[in-house]
Formats: C-alpha cells, sequence, structure tokens
C-alpha cells in the first residue's frame, strides 16, 4: 500500500506522487486540447492582421510578433514544451528568425538597385511602393520577433519539464 505522495515502498515523495526525473505530463484535457486547436488559427491570423495594419493604424510588426508567439507558447503549455520544441524547433525556426533581417536588408537595399538611396522605398517603380515595401519590413519584423520569442520561451522552458 501506498502513501499519497509516496512510493511502493512506503517512501515519501514529492507532493502528486510524481518523482523529481519525471516530467509532467501537458495538459491531457479534451476541452483544453480543443480549445487550443480551436483558438490558435485565430490567434495567428489576428497577429498577421497586426502585421500588416501597422501602417494604417495601432499594430505593426512587433505587436503582431508577439501575438503569433503567444500562439505557439499556448501550443506549448498544452501539448508540451519538448513536443511542442520537436515540431518547431531546429534550422527551420532559426531560418525565421533570420529571415527578418533579410527581407529588411533587401527591401532597403532594392531601392539602391533603381537609383534611390538606401531605404528609400519611393525609387520603386510600383504603385503604392513605400505601403508595400513598409509591410515587408513589418512582415519580417514580426516573424523575427515571433521566432525569436518562441526560442527564448523554449529555451527557458528547457529544464521546466525535467
Amino acid at each position: 500500500m501506498t502513501s499519497a505522495g509516496g512510493d511502493s515502498a512506503g517512501r515519501a515523495g514529492p507532493p502528486g506522487g510524481q518523482s523529481p526525473e519525471r516530467p509532467r505530463p501537458p495538459a491531457t484535457s479534451p476541452v483544453v486540447t480543443k480549445t487550443v486547436r480551436l483558438l490558435v488559427p485565430f490567434v495567428v491570423t489576428f497577429g498577421l492582421f497586426t502585421m500588416f495594419h501597422g501602417t494604417a493604424s495601432v499594430g505593426g510588426g512587433f505587436q503582431g510578433g508577439v501575438v503569433v508567439a503567444a500562439g505557439g507558447i499556448a501550443i506549448a503549455f498544452t501539448f508540451g514544451i519538448d513536443q511542442t520544441r520537436e515540431w518547431l524547433g531546429g534550422p527551420g525556426i532559426t531560418a525565421v528568425a533570420a529571415s527578418g533581417v533579410l527581407v529588411f536588408a533587401l527591401v532597403a537595399l532594392g531601392a539602391l538597385v533603381f537609383g534611390g538611396t538606401f531605404l528609400d522605398l519611393s525609387a520603386y517603380p510600383v504603385e503604392k511602393a513605400v505601403v508595400y515595401g513598409v509591410e515587408l519590413v513589418e512582415l519580417g519584423i514580426g516573424a523575427t520577433v515571433a521566432a525569436t520569442v518562441l526560442v527564448l520561451f523554449l529555451q527557458l522552458g528547457r529544464g521546466a519539464e525535467r
């Protein structure tokens, strides 16, 4: 017979009956799982909306990137940090983080090709070039912020499940 929080030998263990070596399981509630699966696409869509509307209203790449990262963090809380790290980890998320810098550099230096100065978006031979250029930069910033926040969260949570 075991005592509450103990093992079969009767030794006292941590509260909840879990040993310190074994990771805590992620949320196993079907309500939480289904709710997160339902809401995360809307959270990501709202984050993209926020990124693209930074030129005309409140928002921008940083705010939208944080909202998108919040969707990823909700997934990590629901399905486990290690499993989320397996889904999102690796070179892919690093490439997404670096893509914002690359997009900004391409947009800024691309103006030089058309005879403008650095970041002179009006030099592009496209109607509404300034608007499209700023939206590209905002999307790049949002991708970098979302990836960076997720990587930081996953790295800080590395020891949380152990």
